[in-house]
């Protein structure tokens, strides 16, 4: 019977999204495919998201996009990223991200595109995760 429990739990998928509030809010989540990194700094204020490739590089490209696909689905874009000098990582800065967050909590997939590659994420599982991250900057004044 212990076999059979410890096969049942090895089998079944953790939870791979994690949040951290030091030294800011930050939400990540590592596949094979890459990472994905959100990051909200009440000192400036300011959000960031970055996709880092396991390898290769992010092509140069006018328009990073993002596509958020399930209950409810949404596109954005942006002209304004940056992309690593090792090339691996692209990353986009705002003082607004309802969408984005709004777009990770609230379906299943999430697709980071530039040039030609396109980097998919599993969201399943990240409502522990994303309930602290939005928490975490009132947190933070109180």
């Amino acid at each position: 019977m212990r076999t059979v429990f410890a096969l049942f739990f090895l089998a079944t998928p953790a939870a791979a999204w994690e949040f951290s509030a030091s030294p800011i809010c930050t939400l990540t989540d590592s596949s094979a495919k890459g990472e994905i990194t959100v990051t909200y700094d009440a000192a400036i204020p300011e959000y960031t998201i970055t996709v880092t490739l396991p390898e290769g590089r992010w092509q140069t490209g006018p328009v990073f996009g993002m596509t958020f696909a399930n209950d409810r689905p949404i596109s954005i874009q942006t002209d304004r990223q940056t992309i690593s000098p090792d090339g691996r990582s692209v990353t986009v800065k705002d003082r607004g991200f309802s969408n984005v967050l709004d777009g990770l909590e609230f379906n299943t997939r999430a697709y980071a595109m530039l040039g030609d590659t396109t980097v998919g994420f599993d969201l399943s599982g990240i409502g522990p995760a994303m309930t602290a991250f939005r928490a975490c900057p009132a947190a933070g004044l109180s």
